[in-house]
């Protein structure tokens, strides 16, 4: 039975679906960022601009699932982290993740103000978006820096993260994550 909504035991297929979804458009984020930011800027090639193109439109739809993912976990039941464990790992899980919520709305907004300092504009499926300061090129530059440093903690949390679950599911042989993987059932 396929159930929307997150129980005290599992989570539920909304959640799941946004999670993977988050995943894989953030790690493609992280992948594109390191390589495009790996082109020479000389020139400042065709193929180099359409990438922080993608880039930035795609950061735009990270923002508004980050969003919304937010607003339906705000909404829903957390499920129960694994018992057995110490107090201190479900301190560091719950910190993990609350970093990651972090993450997914500084990534976006640092990006957008560094475009709006930059002067180039920002789209969101084709609709331009006001620039959230003025030009300035000081300011560019340390939002280039910031994003830059915010980009590498996500890939250390997207780390932690994906070796936690797999310790979970391999090592302690618990349920932690099969409660996030879509079609695993209603296991407790």
């Amino acid at each position: 039975m396929t159930v929307l909504k997150n129980t005290p035991q599992r989570y539920g297929t909304v959640a799941i679906a946004l999670h993977w979804l988050m995943a894989v458009l953030l790690i493609g984020l992280v992948v594109l960022g390191l390589y495009m930011s790996g082109l020479p800027d000389v020139g400042f090639d065709k193929r180099k601009i359409g990438l922080v193109l993608l880039h930035k439109e795609y950061g735009m739809v990270a923002l508004g699932l980050a969003a919304v993912r937010l607003a339906w976990r705000l909404g829903n039941v957390l499920p129960a982290l694994a018992t057995q464990f110490p107090d201190w790992q479900k301190v560091a899980a719950r910190f993990v993740h609350l970093c990651f919520y972090s993450l997914m709305f500084a990534l976006p907004v640092t990006g957008w103000l560094m475009s709006s300092a930059a002067a180039i504009p920002v789209y969101a499926f084709g609709v331009r978006l006001p620039d959230l300061i003025a030009q300035n090129e000081y300011r560019f530059q340390v939002l280039i820096e910031v994003h830059k440093w915010l980009g590498y903690a996500l890939i250390g949390f997207i780390v932690i993260h994906a070796g936690a679950a797999l310790r979970h599911h391999f090592l302690s042989r618990d349920n932690t994550l099969k409660k996030m993987l879509p079609g695993a059932g209603n296991q407790a």
